[in-house]
């Protein structure tokens, strides 16, 4: 059970001061569903507002902000002729003159917060204009009373549509004096040496900060944040990684009958890097203690065909493995390259999605049960309860970082001491490898197989998209084909992007019955007919939103355009490219951008252009935009990392680990007078998958 210290801490949203279950709901939207108080706490000020210049009139700078003692002298309302012009407020101090601008505003609102005479406070930023010194839209009128409330430095928060500063500033502000008093989980010379405030503090002078530089990147109180946040994962890792070595294993070792059999049906030769990562994962599952392994490769490094030599070790002991993916697609995907191979070599395998329904998904669960399918690969449908294996001891999962922690676990859980292989086409930074995988031994694969062809990578400007379309035309002729990916699915107000519904149109007009449109809207069984139609050549162009990201492989596709390329992420952008290339024609990317474009979406298209080497990519990546991004934790919600972006505090991350595995040394329940203290911090991070294996011990 979360300590019951925390409680003010999870509380909802809705019990904050000010705030209730209506006011509170555009919350929902920055948040997500259910947000509680520590959401407001995690969500830290941007910038910051500095209110504390009190100039006269006739010493202020314009282009400051300041907070002015002022007289109201006399309102102008707007000519009649022209009813959307400023209403205006002249103000003075004695010493000069200072006209507060209006738009759009109500007149008698502005009248009765400026009546004429009466001494009012104004703080907002001073701008010169026509020699005349003016105030558009005061941040803040006041009395003296208000003034004496009025936050000094002030802080500026990151917004969604429907949030305001308001908003967040008054939530903010009632989280802060909501934080308990917490036993410090940090080592007291560590806190000393660094000149680390306490936690409870720290967030305190983030939210309400006493001076500018409270509140900054650099500050103390970030520092200490990121460190906890870092503490708390490397900790949980540690956990997650003794329990699965306190679990006895069962040696799975095979006879290489079958792993034999696969080699000598595949159509290539394994890259060294390849045969390497076969053997080290065969000896793990030979092992007597359980396997915990990340299998890391670029685009197209054929990290499919090392799972399936790897599960070929199980099945020749007897027992069963899985292949989990993220998304059908790419489940369907490993499904197409892994059969045929299978097949020679005598394994039974199938799939199990969403989609196998009634008597054929009886046929199928019946038939893991019974153990008469050696290898299943499939969605997350494969951990529900209704899946049952008569002998499962080898879990593949791909692109684990858009499942959980406690969804690898619950995978795990169908069978008796299960080996896990996680698996990322995305290439990780050893920081992030650190981050998110450090419960893990890593394998890597750096060579592409043979065969595969460089990738021509082009700059176009959109205003060139006539020319690009033109360009289609030769190369269809000549039996190419191509993928035209687009960032959205239908058109959006707040995007400034061409949606993939409306490109389809465009270039079906231009390519009649030659073109087809796939997108996450579509269902299963359409997204697999458009993708047949595409990979038999019945459809020249296809038209995608990045649902083809990972696991599609067309190898006569040797056309890629990227509209809107900017908007993406280098790693994204590189996953797209890995689509082509894959067969024997010369393979072109055309990464279309709007103008102008700014410097770091220059510098992400600029070193796409340069490099097809993954790793580099993701290090430039993790520069760019930080590891949230990278693996796509802030959107999917995953529990990743909020505070302490690896780009700005990765320099806390080697000392956070070393001190992880010093604690679990000394006290690997903790169970000690510091371990409850740092328990706490577990539940405070969320690290709940944690907490609960110590619980269990």
């Amino acid at each position: 059970m979360r300590p019951s210290v925390l409680n003010p801490l999870f509380a909802s949203v809705e019990a904050l001061p000010g705030l209730g279950a209506k006011s509170a709901l555009p919350l929902y939207r920055l948040f997500g569903p259910d947000p509680h108080v520590l959401d407001v706490l995690f969500h830290l000020p941007c910038g910051i507002v500095d209110r504390r210049l009190r100039p006269k009139i006739a010493d202020a700078e314009p282009g400051t902000v300041v907070t002015l003692e002022v007289t109201v002298e006399e309102h102008h309302a707007p000519p009649r002729n022209r009813p959307k012009a400023p209403s205006r407020v002249v103000v003075t101090d004695g010493t000069g003159w200072v006209t507060l601008i209006f738009f759009g505003a109500n007149r008698s609102y502005v009248e009765r917060q400026l009546p004429v005479g009466a001494k009012r406070w104004i703080s907002g930023r001073l701008e010169l204009y026509e020699s005349m010194l003016q105030m558009v839209h005061p941040d803040k009128i006041m009395d003296a009373e208000a003034l004496k409330r009025m936050p000094l430095v002030e802080p500026v928060y990151p917004l969604v549509e429907g949030v305001t500063q308001g908003l967040i500033s008054r939530a903010a502000r009632g989280a802060a004096e909501r934080i308990p008093a917490l036993v410090e989980w940090l080592d007291p010379n560590l806190v000393a040496q660094r000149h680390w405030p306490h936690f409870r503090e720290a967030l305190r002078l983030l939210h309400l900060p006493r001076q500018p530089e409270d509140a900054l990147p650099e500050s103390p109180a970030r520092h200490r944040l990121a460190y906890d946040e870092l503490l708390s994962g490397q900790l949980a890792l540690g956990l997650v990684r003794a329990h699965m070595r306190k679990q006895h294993g069962r040696p799975s070792a095979g006879d290489g009958r079958i792993a034999r059999a696969l080699e000598a049906a595949l159509p290539f030769k394994l890259t060294v890097s390849q045969e390497r990562a076969v053997h080290e994962i065969r000896g793990d599952l030979a092992k007597p203690e359980r396997m915990l392994r990340l299998l890391q490769g670029d685009v197209g490094s054929g990290k499919t065909v090392v799972a399936l030599l790897a599960m070929s070790g199980v099945v020749e002991a007897g027992r069963q493995a899985a292949l989990m993916a993220p998304t059908e697609i790419l489940a369907r995907q490993h499904f197409k390259t892994i059969r045929p191979l299978a097949e020679k070599a005598g394994l039974n395998i199938a799939i199990l999605t969403a989609r196998e329904k009634g008597r054929e998904r009886e046929a199928i669960l019946a038939n893991i049960a019974a153990g008469d399918v050696d290898i299943v690969v499939g969605t997350h449908a494969l951990f529900q309860d209704v899946v049952a294996f008569k002998d499962l001891a080898f879990a593949v999962v791909d692109e684990q970082h858009r499942f959980g922690v406690h969804q690898r676990l619950a995978l795990a859980a169908k069978g008796e001491a299960v080996d896990i292989l996680v698996m990322t086409a995305t290439p990780i930074p050893r920081t992030l490898v650190l981050t998110f995988f450090g419960d893990m031994d890593v394998s890597a694969l750096h060579e592409k197989p043979a065969g595969r062809q460089p990738i021509d990578t082009r700059l176009l400007s959109s205003d060139r998209t006539g020319e690009i379309v033109h360009g289609l035309h030769r190369a269809i002729e000549t039996g190419a084909q191509i993928y035209w990916v687009c960032p959205l699915v239908s058109e959006s107000e707040f995007i400034d992007a061409q949606a993939a519904e409306d490109r389809f149109r465009e270039l079906e007009a231009e390519f009649p019955g030659k073109v087809a449109l796939v997108h996450g809207k579509m269902k299963g069984a359409e997204k697999d007919a458009v993708m047949a139609g595409f990979a038999a050549g019945q459809t020249r162009i296809l038209v995608a939103t990045t649902v083809i990201e990972v696991g599609v492989d067309v190898p006569e596709a040797s056309i890629m355009v990227i509209e809107h390329a900017e908007r993406f992420g280098l790693a994204q952008l590189h996953q797209l490219r890995g689509r082509v290339g894959r067969g024997q024609a010369k393979s072109s990317c055309l990464l279309v951008y709007k103008a102008p474009l700014g410097p770091t979406a220059e510098a992400r298209l600029k070193i796409l252009r340069e490099t097809e080497d993954g790793f580099r990519i993701a290090e430039e990546d993790l520069k760019l935009r930080g590891e949230g991004e990278l693996l796509g934790t802030r959107q999917s919600g995953l529990p990743g990392v909020r505070l302490a972006d690896v780009a700005i505090y990765g320099e806390l991350l080697e000392g956070a680990r070393k001190e992880a595995v010093m604690i679990l040394d000394k006290d690997p329940h903790l169970t000690g007078p510091r371990g409850e203290a740092l328990r706490t911090l577990l539940y405070v991070f969320e690290r709940d998958e944690a907490a609960r294996l110590f619980r269990a011990g």
